[in-house]
């Protein structure tokens, strides 16, 4: 097991204009690092990057085509909150802005279209309820294993082998690292804003939302990156 820096920016490594998710050498050696261990079923995730801007993985376990997906935005390009985001100094948006550039704010999903339609990267940041909120995509994906309907069910029904390597949402939050984005007993979401039951749109609608958002996302990346710290040294101590 390789060393691996939680403070690295992967636009450093990126092609400018660019996205470090199709672009970024490093982030694809970290994924591919962090995500090649053992699944709940025993069977190990060995992951290999020798495709172009993906991971793959074929076993008896199936043939899965796996990408970097960015779960931490800024929204600071997002045009419709422009009038939010302009009374904040450039300073604290671009200290935001490289937070959300660590490994930290990624996570992998299945890339291949399934049937020609969109992937779950691709629905989760045009689908008006969740708007690219990864604390929405993970109640969305809590709700799809409990097998309750759900904005993201369509699309997760489509890469439900995928799920399936988890067997359930508690597995899948403590393969990925995500265990500081739930309660205790994994039965809830820690929201970044309040959640009201997907029924408004989920964006910041005023600076004092988005402060809170961006305090709550700061602090779950913080916190993350400190896990994937202490779970690379604990494998590198074995």
């Amino acid at each position: 097991m390789k060393d691996l820096d939680i403070t690295f920016n992967f636009y450093s490594d990126t092609p400018f204009g660019k996205d470090p998710d199709s672009y970024s050498p490093t982030l694809r050696k970290y994924h591919q690092i962090l995500w090649s261990k053992k699944l709940p079923n025993g069977h190990n995730l060995c992951l290999t990057n020798n495709k172009p801007k993906i991971l793959y993985h074929k076993s008896a376990l199936g043939e899965f085509f796996l990408s970097s997906d960015s779960i931490a935005h800024t929204y600071c390009k997002h045009k419709s909150l422009t009038h939010i985001t302009k009374n904040i100094s450039p300073e604290e948006i671009n200290s935001f802005f490289s937070l959300c550039s660590t490994i930290g704010a990624y996570i992998v999903f299945p890339s291949n279209r399934v049937g020609g339609k969109m992937t779950i990267n691709g629905y989760r940041g045009l689908n008006q309820f969740i708007k690219d909120r990864f604390d929405l995509t993970l109640e969305c994906i809590k709700l799809f294993y409990k097998k309750e309907k759900n904005p993201m069910g369509e699309v997760f029904k489509r890469y439900e082998k995928f799920f399936l390597l988890f067997e359930n949402f508690k597995a899948y939050v403590e393969f990925f690292l995500l265990q500081d984005l739930v309660t205790s007993d994994y039965s809830s979401i820690k929201y970044f804003l309040p959640f009201e039951e997907f029924r408004k749109n989920p964006l910041p609608a005023s600076i004092e939302e988005y402060t809170q958002y961006k305090k709550n996302l700061i602090s779950f990346v913080n916190s993350r990156n400190n896990r994937i710290l202490k779970n690379i040294n604990n494998k590198n101590n074995q």
